[in-house]
């Protein structure tokens, strides 16, 4: 499910501590959102859970457009800023995402991607169901095993794909592209 935002306050920046809103007066940086790295800069990343108008202004301070929820309820202020788009892709905690959750994952940052617009996504605190999207996104584009996605994003993400069941997911995924390519 997608959900378009409301308008934020519009902001410009004057140097890297001081932001100006747009009818002049003195605004403190946005706080970055918990636990932000990307995975492949300015194409996908991976965060805790956003709570607050600072942490989205944040993300499209880094160029991220599009945010997909991995939670099973939607993150609080959501639709506090302008040119973030939620997605929704309720997966419950500590368990691995379907293949077609998967799956949709991966058409959202492809898509988004292909217009030069960067995703980030997360779950409670961007390890176990956020860490297992983004191997399974470094399998696809790194054409990489399960194995070694998860190695990676371990090094780029400490913590990250709590689970055995989640290991399994980023492994059986690798094993569907590799049947996908060889049944043609």
């Amino acid at each position: 499910m997608v959900h378009r935002s409301l308008p934020c306050q519009p902001f410009c920046w004057r140097d890297s501590k001081e932001l100006i809103s747009s009818k002049g007066n003195m605004a403190l940086s946005p706080a970055p959102p918990p636990n932000f790295s990307w995975v492949d800069p300015q194409k996908v990343a991976g965060l805790a859970l956003p709570s607050s108008p600072e942490h989205y202004r944040s993300l499209l301070r880094h160029g991220v457009q599009h945010l997909v929820c991995l939670c099973e309820s939607k993150p609080p202020h959501y639709d506090s800023c302008p040119g973030l788009t939620l997605h929704h892709i309720a997966v419950v905690d500590f368990t691995p995402p379907s293949l077609a959750q998967i799956q949709l994952f991966l058409s959202i940052v492809e898509n988004a991607n292909s217009k030069g617009e960067g995703v980030a996504v997360h779950c409670m605190h961007g390890h176990g169901r956020t860490g297992t999207m983004l191997a399974c996104y470094l399998v696809k584009v790194k054409n990489i095993s399960g194995v070694e996605a998860i190695k990676e994003i371990r090094k780029i993400r400490p913590g990250s794909i709590e689970t055995k069941d989640q290991e399994q997911a980023v492994i059986k995924f690798q094993h569907y592209l590799c049947d996908k390519v060889t049944k043609g």
